[in-house]
């Protein structure tokens, strides 16, 4: 991992130090499937209907509740 300063321009021009790259390279083991980590259907369907609660909800869910809907 390298956390060293780069310069670049800034919007108003001038010049800054920004810290360049900062992650590990390579490439994912696996391809992200989600039915993989779900041991039977009960697990699989409660992960779907956690998903379709927090999009479709009328309630709001945790900290994106509204006092008024949009």
């Amino acid at each position: 991992m390298s956390s060293d300063l780069i310069k670049k321009k800034s919007h108003t021009g001038a010049d800054v130090e920004v810290i360049g790259p900062d992650y590990e390279a390579g490439k994912p083991e696996s391809k992200g499937l989600w039915r993989e980590h779900m041991a039977n259907r009960e697990e699989m369907l409660k992960y779907l209907e956690t998903g379709e609660r927090y999009w479709y909800a009328e309630e709001g869910y945790g900290s994106e509740k509204r006092k008024t809907p949009a």
